[in-house]
């Protein structure tokens, strides 16, 4: 089922025509014809792809982490602000609800507007007009930004709540990510008191995996058939994609492209929203690296999903993130240079590597070296051994190398870009709200 995802080599100048295949990967696939990202046809289908903690700069030093441009970059089309109802800095959990539903709601709350009113999200408004639905995630399937699109709970922190609802009440036809242990009851070692949510899931038709290797197995689900899919690879949140390959997890475009795969057999379409949860958690650690490899895992699942944009003629595809992690900055506080690029060699988060020195710290230079190929000097090994927290010190001493620089250990303020590629793509140009995303992708649907 699942197939090498190669990155499609993008012209500068294909930002208002769309984007085009070269012609031998043309050939290959038989694209014909070419779909125009701006053209006025109807929507059938919407796949909603969130970056958490990604911002404008992020995409900066992603492109200069790469070496090119990413798939996305042809296909800017605005900026919008984040802000809750109750804060300037949002939380995933209001500016989920904002992205899903168009309303402001206060930090911490899903689905649910300040008044304690429950709200339609875009998903929902989706399956009322026939169509199918997705989830997909490298957090817990049960984390804020998924939840916002499906569930409705007073805090983000009763993901047992929002498993239980996914289940019993919502009817999103496909599940993806991690987070095993909030469908299980105690018992068996989950979170849920009595629940046994993986049970009643298969009861109600769904088909189950809780790997890579078993998903591949169950092959083609056709939700046109009534089929369904849970697919739960990790007790808790995925791992991060320096550590995948070392686990039986599939990747976030393998589990993109079979959610595609399964939801594109509904002929009245479908709506799947796919988030890439822990470039903002690499952006609360100002792991550098951490968040350039797990963008990189981002742009692969971008990547099937303009692919399959491209053949189907019917599908907008937006980029968004929810919101900015970190302040990142293009050049730091010691550097003006610009030099992401390092970081490709790098193998392990700074976390992994704080685990693996000893006591006294006297082997910082080797572990570095070894998960980095960074030699650090005299003054940067004293740094880290001398750092009451040697996770945050080598994260900083790396960013420093890379030319990047962080404001702070959390969400910040900053307007984050749009991206979009499809039929009526060109109404996401321009500065918006958080809050005007669903409203225009029901517009493009035709969605009450």
């Amino acid at each position: 089922m699942f197939k090498k995802v190669g990155l499609i080599a993008l012209s500068t100048g294909l930002v208002l025509s769309g984007v085009g295949l070269s012609n031998a990967d043309a050939a290959k696939k038989d694209v014909t014809p070419k779909v125009k990202q701006n053209w006025n046809g109807p929507v059938e289908n919407v796949i909603y792809m969130i970056p958490d903690g990604f911002g404008a700069n992020h995409a900066a030093n992603y492109r200069i982490f790469k070496g090119e441009e990413a798939v996305w970059d042809s296909h800017i089309k605005g900026m919008y602000t984040t802000y809750s109802a109750n804060a300037d800095i949002t939380d995933s959990a209001a500016a989920g609800t904002a992205m899903a539903a168009g309303v402001k709601t206060n930090n911490g709350v899903i689905g649910f507007d300040t008044a304690g009113n429950e709200v339609k999200t875009i998903l929902e408004a989706s399956e009322e007009a026939g169509k199918s639905s997705g989830l997909v995630a490298t957090s817990t399937i049960t984390h804020a930004t998924p939840a916002s699109f499906a569930s409705h709970v007073e805090h983000r922190s009763n993901e047992t709540e929002i498993a239980r609802q996914y289940i019993q009440e919502s009817g999103v036809d496909v599940i993806l990510g991690g987070g095993k242990n909030y469908f299980l009851p105690s018992s068996e070692g989950g979170k849920q008191t009595e629940l046994n949510l993986i049970d009643e899931a298969q009861e109600k038709g769904f088909e189950f995996a809780e790997t890579r290797a078993q998903l591949e197995e169950i092959g083609n689900v056709n939700v046109e058939k009534g089929e369904k899919l849970l697919g739960l690879f990790a007790d808790d949140a995925l791992a991060p994609e320096f550590d995948r390959v070392e686990t039986e997890e599939p990747s976030l475009a393998e589990m993109t492209e079979t959610a595609i795969d399964a939801l594109s057999q509904d002929k009245d379409g479908f709506f799947l929203m796919v988030e890439g949860s822990q470039i903002d958690w690499a952006g609360e650690e100002n792991d550098a690296a951490y968040a350039m490899h797990d963008t990189k895992a981002f742009e692969e699942a971008v990547q099937e999903a303009i692919e399959f944009a491209q053949q189907d003629g019917k599908t907008l595809v937006i980029i968004a993130g929810d919101h900015e992690t970190g302040g990142m900055s293009v050049g730091s506080a010691t550097s003006s240079n610009a030099a992401a690029e390092i970081l490709k060699n790098v193998t392990a988060t700074g976390g992994f590597m704080a685990e693996q020195l000893n006591e006294d710290r006297l082997n910082v230079k080797e572990v570095v070296q070894q998960y980095t190929g960074i030699d650090l000097t005299v003054d940067e090994v004293k740094t880290i051994q001398q750092a009451e927290n040697a996770k945050l010190a080598i994260n900083k001493v790396l960013s420093e190398r890379a030319g990047i620089g962080w404001t702070r250990y959390g969400h910040s303020a900053a307007p984050v870009p749009v991206f979009a590629f499809g039929p009526q793509s060109d109404k996401f140009v321009g500065f918006h709200d958080n809050t005007d995303l669903p409203k225009i992708i029901a517009d493009a649907m035709k969605l009450k």
